[in-house]
């Protein structure tokens, strides 16, 4: 079952995500990806079932997601403050 420090797979994602865009993944497709991987991740690091790992996939994609999101915007932010 999922642990707290699996949580550590979130930014990893988000790297991975971060790696395809600098390959030429064009931004608005990657929150895609990072469900995509979460998925991955899910099924065949977390899986116990299928059900139970596209689930967890889910919420690790969407982790990511919210933690580049968030990042970024955050950085945004403290540039326009200068």
């Amino acid at each position: 079952m999922f642990e707290i420090y699996d949580i550590a797979v979130v930014p990893v994602i988000t790297g991975l995500v971060q790696l395809f865009k600098m390959a030429g993944l064009k931004t608005k497709y990657s929150p895609f990806l990072a469900v995509l991987l979460g998925i991955l991740f899910g099924v065949f690091y977390f899986s116990s079932s299928i059900k139970e790992g596209v689930l967890v996939g889910l919420v690790l994609g969407l982790s990511a997601s919210g933690l580049y999101s968030g990042s970024k915007n955050v950085m945004e932010k403290e540039k326009t403050d200068e």
